[in-house]
C-alpha cells in the first residue's frame, strides 16, 4: 500500500497537551524518539498513514480530526471577515487557514466574539425602533457604514424630490420623445454630448450592469438586463448629465457626513431621476388615478417593469397634487433587506417589515404572481400589502443569482382608491402580522422565530405554549 503523507503538527500538539503529555511520553507511546516527534510538531516530518494508525489505537484518537484541514473552522472565519467592518483586513485565504490551523482556540474565540457584536447590534437596532415607536429618538447611534447612512437618510424622508420632479418634466416636454422613449434618449446622448450607446454580450461585460467610457464616448449596457432596465440604466446616464445642478442640490440638503456616502446618494438620486424621466410625474399621477393604481395596466401604459412602476407609486408626494402615499420594502429569498422607501418614510415603527407572515416572503413560491393582504397590526393598525417576485438579470445555465420581491403598502384608509382593495375589502382572512418577532407581543404566533425583548420569557415545565419562544 502506498504510503500517504501528511503533515499535522499543529493538530498532533493540540491532541498531545489536551491529553497532558510531554513528548517524551507520547512518543514512547507512538515508539519513536522525542526528536521526531518534535519535527513532526513543527510539520518538518510527515504524519504517516502507520503513525496515525498507532495514535488511533493508542491513544483513542479520532483520525477524523488529525485529517482534517481546519476547513469548517476556517470557513466560519472567513464568514466574519465578509462583514464589511473587516473586509479588507486580510488579503486572502491562505493567513484564515493559517489561524485556524495554528490557533483553533484564538479562532473560535473570534468567532463567538463576532455572534455576539451581531447580536448585541441586533438588540440595540430592536431597542431604537422601539424608542423610536413611543416617541423617544435615541441619543447614541452606533458606527454606521456609510451605506448605511444613506438608507437611512432616505427611508426616514418622504421619496420625492421636488427640484429633479420639475427638471425631468421640462426635459421630457422638450424631448418629446413619442412611442421611442428609448431611441430619443440615445439621440439626446449623441447630439449632446457625443455618447454613443451600445449593448454589449454577457462574455464581453460579465459582471457590469453599465460602464461608461469616457475615452472613447460610449455607454455598454449589458444584455443580461431585461429591455425595461436598459432603458433604465440608459435614463439614469441622462438624468446625470442634464440634472447635475438639481441632483446636487438635492443631495447637500441629505447632509450627509462622507464623500462615500455622497457618492451612494448621487447613485439613489440618479435612479429616481430615471424613473421620473420615464414615467414623468404628472402623465403618471393622472395615470394612476385612472387605473386605480392597477400596477401591471401602469407598466404597460408606461412600458416600464412590474418594479419601476411599484417603486414611482411611493414617490406621487407632490404637495396639492399627491397619491395614495404608498411605501415599498424590496427583500431577497434570504430575507435580506434590499431598500425600503415610501411617500412619507418608510413606516418602520408601524410595519417593520419583518415579519414571516406578510406575502413578500411567499411570492417566491409563486413566482411572477401578485399576492393581495389586508395586514392588521399589534396596535390594530391596518395595511394593504401588494407583494410580487421580481425577474432580475437573466441568469446563464448553472448560475445562481440573487432573487427578490418587493410588497407596496399604504395605511388601509387608501386602499378602497386601488384596485387591490376591492379583493381584499370584507375579507375575513385578515393577516395577524407584526413589525419584527423581537418587538411582537401576539400570544401563540406560530410563526414566532425569536422570543420580544420587551417580556421575560415565561418557561413553565407544566405548560408549553404553541410558540417556541412562550412569554410572560
Amino acid at each position: 500500500m502506498a504510503e500517504r503523507k501528511i503533515f499535522a503538527g499543529q493538530r498532533v500538539r493540540r491532541v498531545r497537551l489536551g491529553l497532558g503529555l510531554t513528548q517524551t511520553a507520547m512518543a514512547e507511546g507512538l515508539g519513536i524518539s522525542p526528536s521526531y516527534l518534535n519535527l513532526i510538531e513543527r510539520n518538518q516530518r510527515p504524519l504517516t498513514v502507520q503513525l496515525l494508525l498507532k495514535l488511533a489505537s493508542v491513544y483513542k484518537i479520532d483520525l477524523d480530526a488529525l485529517q482534517d484541514e481546519g476547513g469548517g473552522l476556517a470557513g466560519r472565519l472567513r464568514e466574519v471577515f465578509t462583514d464589511p467592518l473587516l473586509a479588507g483586513e486580510i488579503p486572502g485565504d491562505q493567513e484564515i487557514i493559517d489561524v485556524a490551523e495554528a490557533a483553533p482556540n484564538a479562532g473560535l474565540g473570534l468567532i463567538k466574539l463576532y455572534r455576539a457584536y451581531r447580536e448585541q447590534a441586533a438588540r440595540l437596532s430592536d431597542l431604537s425602533d422601539l424608542l423610536a415607536r413611543e416617541g423617544h429618538e435615541p441619543s447614541i447611534a452606533g458606527t454606521r457604514l456609510p451605506i448605511d447612512e444613506v438608507r437611512e437618510a432616505l427611508e426616514r424622508r418622504p421619496n420625492f424630490f421636488g427640484r429633479i420632479e420639475d427638471a425631468a418634466e421640462a426635459f421630457s416636454t422638450q424631448l418629446a420623445p413619442g412611442d421611442d422613449l428609448a431611441g430619443a434618449l440615445k439621440a439626446w446622448a449623441k447630439s449632446q454630448h457625443g455618447i454613443v450607446v451600445r449593448t454589449l454580450p454577457v462574455h464581453a461585460m460579465p459582471n457590469l450592469r453599465r460602464r461608461y467610457d469616457r475615452h472613447s464616448m460610449r455607454l455598454f449596457i449589458s444584455e443580461r438586463l431585461s429591455p425595461f432596465d436598459r432603458t433604465r440604466e440608459l435614463a439614469m446616464e441622462v438624468a446625470l448629465l442634464a440634472f447635475k445642478t438639481e441632483i446636487a442640490a438635492e443631495l447637500d440638503e441629505l447632509a450627509l457626513s462622507s464623500n462615500e456616502a455622497r457618492r451612494i446618494a448621487r447613485f439613489e438620486l440618479g435612479r429616481y431621476a430615471a424613473h421620473a424621466l420615464l414615467m414623468p410625474y404628472g402623465a403618471f399621477l393622472s395615470a394612476a388615478q385612472r387605473l386605480r393604481y392597477d400596477i401591471d395596466l401602469l407598466r404597460a401604459r408606461f412600458d416600464v417593469s412590474f418594479e419601476q412602476a411599484a417603486t414611482r407609486l411611493t414617490s406621487l408626494a407632490r404637495s396639492g397634487a399627491a397619491g395614495v402615499p404608498f411605501f415599498l420594502m424590496e427583500v431577497d429569498h434570504a430575507g435580506n433587506v434590499i431598500r425600503r422607501a415610501g411617500a412619507q418614510g418608510f413606516p418602520q415603527a408601524k410595519f417593520g417589515g419583518g415579519c414571516v407572515k406578510l406575502s413578500i416572503h411567499s411570492t417566491f413560491a409563486q413566482p411572477g404572481q401578485v399576492l393581495v393582504d389586508r395586514v392588521e397590526m399589534p396596535d390594530g393598525t391596518i395595511f394593504l400589502s401588494v407583494a410580487r417576485s421580481l425577474e432580475g438579470p437573466q441568469a446563464g445555465f448553472g448560475e445562481r443569482i440573487r432573487r427578490t420581491a418587493i410588497v407596496l403598502g399604504c395605511e388601509y384608509d387608501g386602499a378602497e382608491a386601488t384596485v387591490y382593495g376591492d379583493a381584499v375589502a370584507g375579507a375575513s382572512g385578515t393577516v395577524l402580522a407584526g413589525t419584527a418577532c423581537r418587538l411582537c407581543e401576539r400570544q401563540g404566533c406560530l410563526a414566532r422565530a425569536e422570543p420580544p425583548v420587551t417580556r421575560p420569557l415565561g418557561l413553565d415545565e407544566m405548560v408549553t405554549g404553541l410558540s417556541a419562544f412562550d412569554f410572560q
